[in-house]
């Protein structure tokens, strides 16, 4: 396969898969510096860990996001991988690729911020001192999310058909249970603060609020920081007032009430009887609207 084939099979993945390729890179890329140069990769990652000191933190404020693109191991890459892509293409199927990078870069947020709170106010840290890296707090706020979106959704993990609520207050609790035991109480703190953040995110999706619009806006914002001249030419539109407001007059005024009339009975028929209940075609329908939204 050649890189430009490589290169376009990147470019038309689904963010999901971006992000599964991105963390692995990372993790080859330091892993293999540090090898030939005979140092330990956490000399390289210094700077884009999660540090516990508020005073480190502030001299580093990138780490809020970067550490969650390092894992310490073969294996706490993979399960976190495996995780992502099993919750993340099921959001996938309901909402656009920019909102679940804000939930999954939001919960990354919110679990460094507990992780940090927690290690500057609570006694049980006080003579503790520790970095954090890892996608879990992110992935956690994804799981969550749909979890609490769709509750009744189910997917098959080896022989058994699973809803997704059940796996998520498995994970949450036993998280819970091991924090005063486990010797990597940060860790656990991060999932449980992706998992905060996941749950009121749902939450407030299903009163009508979205709070992850504003980092939509701010992803928008950097986005076009990077674009050329080229990929964002000024347009100057002349409209003719006639055609403009005949053009106003034939629109249906309905069409957007209709369309969201039937988004909203897949939504409700995936509240109660799970993804797989729905057809092809609504299935179809709804990664279209996501696409659209």
């Amino acid at each position: 396969m050649t890189g430009g084939s490589l290169s376009y099979q990147f470019k038309t993945a689904s963010v999901v898969v971006k992000l599964i390729v991105i963390n692995a890179v990372v993790f080859i890329g330091v892993n293999i510096v540090a090898f030939l140069m005979q140092m330990e990769p956490s000399y390289l990652t210094r700077w884009f860990v999660l540090p516990d000191s508020i005073s480190e933190v502030i001299w580093q404020p990138w780490s809020f996001f970067s550490y969650s693109f390092l894992h310490s191991g073969i294996f706490h890459i993979l399960f976190n991988m495996i995780f992502l892509y099993m919750f993340g293409r099921i959001i996938l199927n309901l909402f656009s690729e920019k909102r679940f990078l804000a939930i999954y870069l939001l919960g990354a947020l919110a679990g460094g911020l507990l992780f940090v709170l927690s290690y500057n106010i609570f006694p049980a840290f006080a003579s503790s001192k520790g970095y954090l890296l890892g996608a879990s707090g992110a992935v956690t706020a994804i799981m969550v999310f749909i979890a609490t979106y769709t509750p009744n959704t189910v997917v098959r993990i080896f022989m058994f058909n699973l809803k997704i609520w059940w796996i998520a207050v498995f994970f949450v609790l036993k998280d819970l249970i091991q924090l005063p035991l486990s010797d990597n109480a940060g860790g656990l703190l991060t999932h449980l603060g992706g998992a905060i953040f996941g749950y009121v995110y749902a939450r407030q999706m299903a009163k009508g609020n979205d709070i992850g619009a504003w980092f939509e806006r701010f992803m928008d914002w950097v986005a076009d920081l990077f674009k050329t001249r080229k990929q964002k030419p000024f347009k100057k539109v002349h409209r003719n007032k006639a055609t403009q407001s005949k053009t106003k007059r034939s629109k249906p005024v309905d069409s957007k009430s209709d369309h969201q009339k039937k988004v909203d009975a897949i939504l409700d028929k995936i509240s109660k009887s799970g993804y797989e209940s729905l057809t092809k075609a609504e299935k179809d329908f709804l990664f279209k609207a996501g696409n659209d939204n």
